[in-house]
């Protein structure tokens, strides 16, 4: 009884330690910059909600929280004014704008860093370029040849198997344009169409043809490991766009809980086949993620909070500190309500 409890309970404590780090890397970006530019900085916090442990050292208390969904830094002056000459509304923008930024810069370069683990540890690394096909595949019968580099599918740029798999896992009709480099020219191949599939009531098109892989090098590693989270990057700003255009479902939406569950279930997966590839790309999947939505000019995240930065650089004027918080605590009421549904929705899922 006991070691089946343990059998479930180890791999969901595992994907939140490593929720956990992603979130910390992000805090200690901001925090490692303020310490830099001497801000004086009053909590320093794993975590939401009620402390769980707490320790001062310093002008600074050290806390985890009980909630695994954030953490913050809490810097003098950067919800309020203060005399405090080491407040952070005290230091000047550009120094200001480094510490907003450094959080989700840390994050992106830990998916840089996993993302080349991930590609030195594999046996090849995929490419756009079609190598060969499935028996009566489809998209060989629409135009596409063994050989064709895909450069674009519709007007949207190919650069690695990511956004390959993506912008076919997007289109809705499954009829595809695409534009491929053939014979060392560009070439439209038009409306491809694709066979599909049902899976629990999601259409998607058939992936029918293989793509090549090349050797792990110092050069290709580098070079994929920067072009894979580039393309991640910009998956997740499509993504956001589907969202905003009501183009997924709420069920197609994970919070936190959602999260920890498929971490869980990789992780269970990992540690029983010693491939611990998947685990790690979720990881990379994660910590890009958490920087580039982060980067959103929205109140309350990092872009919105540099946008603000960057106007008052521009027209030497601060806005009013009890407006900036109002826009900013309410960017967070509407960032918190999301989450709240998301999670709820989470939850549902399992019953």
């Amino acid at each position: 009884m006991l070691a089946h409890a343990w059998s479930v309970v180890w791999p969901i404590l595992v994907a939140i330690l490593f929720f956990g780090v992603i979130i910390m890397s992000h805090e200690l970006g901001h925090f490692a910059f303020a310490r830099l530019f001497k801000v004086r900085i009053n909590e320093f916090s794993i975590g939401m909600g009620p402390a769980i442990f707490k320790k001062h050292k310093g002008e600074t208390d050290y806390s985890i929280r009980l909630f695994p969904i954030g953490g913050y830094v809490a810097m003098e002056g950067e919800d309020s004014e203060s005399p405090d000459e080491n407040a952070f509304n005290a230091k000047p923008c550009w120094q200001r704008a480094i510490i907003i930024l450094a959080g989700a810069t840390v994050n992106i370069i830990c998916g840089i860093i996993i993302m080349a683990i991930i590609l030195a540890t594999s046996d090849l690394i995929g490419t756009p370029t079609i190598v060969g096909f499935a028996d009566n595949a489809a998209s060989e019968a629409g135009g596409l040849r063994k050989g064709d580099q895909i450069v674009a599918i519709g007007n949207d740029k190919v650069y690695t198997e990511y956004d390959l798999s993506y912008l076919m896992m997007r289109d809705k009709d499954a009829v595809i344009d695409f534009v491929v480099k053939r014979d060392g020219e560009l070439t439209n191949v038009k409306s491809v169409k694709f066979d599909t599939k049902e899976t629990e009531g999601i259409t998607t098109v058939v992936y029918d043809f293989a793509i090549v892989g090349i050797e792990p090098t110092l050069k290709s590693v580098t070079k994929y490991a920067f072009l894979d989270s580039f393309s991640i990057a910009r998956i997740v700003w499509l993504s956001l766009y589907d969202i905003a255009t009501m183009q997924f479902e709420l069920n197609d939406l994970s919070g936190p809980i959602g999260t920890v569950d498929i971490i869980a279930d990789t992780t269970t997966d990992a540690v029983s086949t010693m491939d611990f590839s998947r685990l790690l790309t979720i990881m990379a999947l994660i910590a890009l993620n958490i920087g580039v939505f982060n980067l959103i000019p929205f109140p309350a995240l990092d872009g919105g909070r540099f946008l603000l930065i960057v106007i008052e650089g521009t027209t030497g004027k601060k806005l009013p500190t009890k407006v900036e918080s109002a826009i900013n605590n309410a960017g967070l009421a509407l960032l918190l309500g999301l989450m709240l549904v998301v999670t709820v929705n989470d939850i549902l899922k399992f019953f």
